[in-house]
């Protein structure tokens, strides 16, 4: 097996059921990077984990852009939905560093919640170290796709 799974996404009936295979594999303190272009379906995707992992459908999930932070309790621990887009400075990255760093997500994972990541390439160290799984979300003429790769790979294609 490859380093590397792609999972192509024709439908959105399949980036649900690939939130729910990545939902099922996680663990108490995992830490999943969500990259990918705008409109790549990231929120999209990290919406069907929260959804997999209980968060009621009462409950409105709806990208962090603003908030950065959206916590979620389900009945399989906190669930953090975190999109670092807007503390992102290309030309600062003691800056970006330190704005991470702030949100204290590092802790909430030894703490034992999952964090999901939206643009958080490049910055695991503030975000408690290594990805449990990273997931690279495209979108090109053939439609969209999800690269996966780290830790949880394999506990996510067995599912």
């Amino acid at each position: 097996m490859t380093e590397l799974d792609v999972v192509r996404l024709s439908t959105r009936r399949d980036t649900t059921r690939l939130g729910a295979r990545i939902a099922r594999a996680l663990e108490p303190g995992d830490l999943v990077l969500l990259s990918g272009d705008l409109g790549a379906g990231k929120t999209f995707l990290a919406r069907a984990v929260a959804r997999a992992r209980g968060v009621p459908v009462d409950v409105a999930i709806a990208s962090p852009t603003f908030t950065l932070v959206q916590e979620y309790e389900t009945p399989r621990g906190v669930l953090l939905h975190v999109d670092l887009y807007r503390l992102r400075d290309e030309d600062d990255r003691a800056k970006t560093v330190s704005d991470v760093r702030r949100l204290g997500l590092d802790e909430r994972r030894a703490e034992g919640a999952i964090v999901l990541v939206e643009w958080g390439e490049g910055l695991e160290g503030e975000l408690g170290g290594a990805a449990s799984l990273s997931v690279s979300m495209t979108l090109d003429a053939a439609g969209r796709a999800a690269s996966l790769s780290g830790l949880r790979r394999a506990a996510v294609r067995a599912r």
